[in-house]
């Protein structure tokens, strides 16, 4: 089952992306180049950079923030292009907002699985103590 809204039903499809800081605009190029949707929204929060230091809760309290205030806006689907927020409030996200949301760990660590060899992982403190890449890669490479 597709998250992606259908853009076949003659409606305007919107996107919300948004990341702690600007990284994330390498996800929206990559939506904008598959053309996934009409209308993309990104938010880069640069205010409150980096999530890394911060703890757990302050970036769930983030996240619901940013989530939030893209629904606001009109999103039907919320790509979460930070990889702390994916790793740290990702289940938050998809339970508080009304909307599809998906984050960037699991495609990331299905591409790290995928390349083969050795992998490691450069993240902020928060992501690497979470330990969510190395679940990830474990469940797709036991």
């Amino acid at each position: 089952m597709s998250v992606v809204p259908p853009r076949s039903s003659g409606r305007e499809v919107s996107i919300g992306v948004f990341d702690s800081g600007m990284g994330g605009l390498t996800v929206l190029r990559a939506l904008l180049e598959a053309g996934v949707a009409d209308r993309y929204l990104y938010l880069g929060d640069t205010a409150r950079l980096p999530y890394g230091t911060k703890s757990e809760a302050t970036i769930r309290r983030y996240a619901l923030l940013l989530g939030h205030a893209l629904v606001e806006r009109g999103v039907e689907m919320l790509v979460v292009a930070c990889n702390t927020v994916s790793a740290l409030a990702l289940d938050v996200l998809a339970s508080e907002l009304a909307i599809p949301v998906v984050g960037v760990l699991e495609p990331g660590a299905r591409a790290a699985v995928a390349a083969g060899g050795p992998i490691g992982v450069l993240g902020t403190e928060a992501t690497v103590r979470s330990g969510a890449y190395a679940a990830a890669i474990a469940r797709l490479a036991p």
